[in-house]
């Protein structure tokens, strides 16, 4: 309704203004990030945040122990082995009483050991079809991890000159070790038994499942 007069006009359109100042903030807070604005919205965009991080941590720390355990099981073996050739229970005077050598049959018999720990229950879910491709893969990164290790007791026996045998289990079971289990970790978790592998136990599953539904709705 229109009312005549400057003054009444002008209290009109004041008192119109918070309607207008309204409108443009329900415009403002719309559209695909409306979620994120104000209070409310930002504690729920943080919420989802935070149980999306909680998920994926959990998932990852299930995979981390997992594997921590069926490792420290192997280097149980990968230590004993090593040392019982290098100290000479089985000879002296042959290549695999070296360091170099005992850490090669050592390391090798573990990789085994830790190959079926981790195919038949760390990574159960995404264990492959193609078997002899999985064992390929896991055997190249495991000797990734088993060259980090020999490289770490070449660098303590001709660089640093530390030729002890405290030295060298230092070398190769604390460094060594160290460093090849968190390469052999990332490259397991996320390039042998990656959940984009088609061949994967749980995405063959899921193709199934999608076959069979597709199956019963054409029927």
């Amino acid at each position: 309704m229109h009312v005549a007069g400057g003054d009444t006009e002008y209290r009109v359109s004041e008192r119109a203004s918070p309607i207008v100042v309204s409108q443009r903030q329900s415009s403002k807070n719309s559209g695909p990030f409306a979620f994120l604005t104000g209070r409310r919205g930002k504690a729920h965009g943080l919420n989802g945040l935070k149980r999306l991080v909680e998920r994926a941590w959990s998932g990852f720390l299930t995979y981390a122990v997992k594997f921590g355990v069926v490792g420290f099981a192997g280097f149980l073996i990968d230590v004993g082995l090593f040392n019982l050739l290098f100290l000479g229970a089985f000879g002296t005077g042959h290549f695999f009483a070296t360091a170099i050598g005992a850490k090669l049959i050592s390391t090798s018999v573990a990789i085994v050991f830790n190959w079926i720990g981790n195919r038949y229950w760390t990574f159960r879910e995404n264990r492959r079809k193609n078997v002899g491709l999985e064992l390929v893969e896991y055997a190249l990164v495991s000797i990734g991890g088993l060259i980090i290790a020999e490289a770490c007791i070449w660098f303590t026996h001709h660089v640093l000159g530390q030729t002890s045998v405290l030295a060298t289990n230092i070398a190769a079971n604390v460094v060594g070790l160290a460093l090849g289990t968190a390469f052999r970790f990332v490259l397991y978790r996320y390039w042998v038994y990656g959940e984009q592998r088609s061949d994967g136990m749980q995405n063959l599953a899921a193709l199934a499942a999608a076959e069979q539904e597709k199956t019963l709705v054409n029927s």
